[in-house]
């Protein structure tokens, strides 16, 4: 089975990222500045620089914020497989590593493992870009969706 190219994924992306944020008041206050950079089929790269809104009291980023991430991010690859929809979470886990901190770049990578008739299985890797482009990595999630 051929997949549609990755121009036409990032697009159909996109379009379905664009609907969700619309509708999603808790993704404009945290998601505003949030670029999807690639799409291909069952994964999806953002960026987000990070803000004041996503700090905690420490002055770093909130887990709040990177649970959302792993969220939004294992919801978009299930949609760069070909569906109209997210789906609804059943599970969501975040393992936190380290932190970020105001004026960090963020790289969001989420993967679908697998996406069958009923459940979508992702995994998402959140990690900060260093003054010489590396990625040092921040958190890992997996997310399971309910997708019929």
């Amino acid at each position: 089975m051929e997949h549609p190219s990755e121009t036409e994924v990032l697009e159909h992306v996109r379009g379905q990222w664009s609907v969700l944020k619309e509708k999603s008041p808790v993704y404009q206050f945290l998601l505003n500045n949030l670029e999807i950079v690639s799409a291909r089929h069952g994964s999806i790269i953002a960026h987000l620089k990070v803000t004041k809104v996503h700090l905690n009291s420490k002055g770093t980023l909130h887990g709040t914020v990177s649970a959302c991430l792993t969220d939004w991010a294992g919801g978009l690859a299930v949609v760069s497989t070909g569906l109209e929809k997210t789906g609804v979470s059943t599970d969501i886990h975040t393992t936190y590593m380290s932190t970020a901190k105001e004026d960090d770049l963020l790289v969001i990578e989420g993967k679908a493992t697998k996406v069958g008739a009923t459940l979508g299985f992702t995994i998402v890797h959140i990690a900060k870009l260093d003054k010489d482009g590396r990625e040092l990595p921040v958190c890992t999630g997996t997310h399971t969706k309910y997708v019929k």
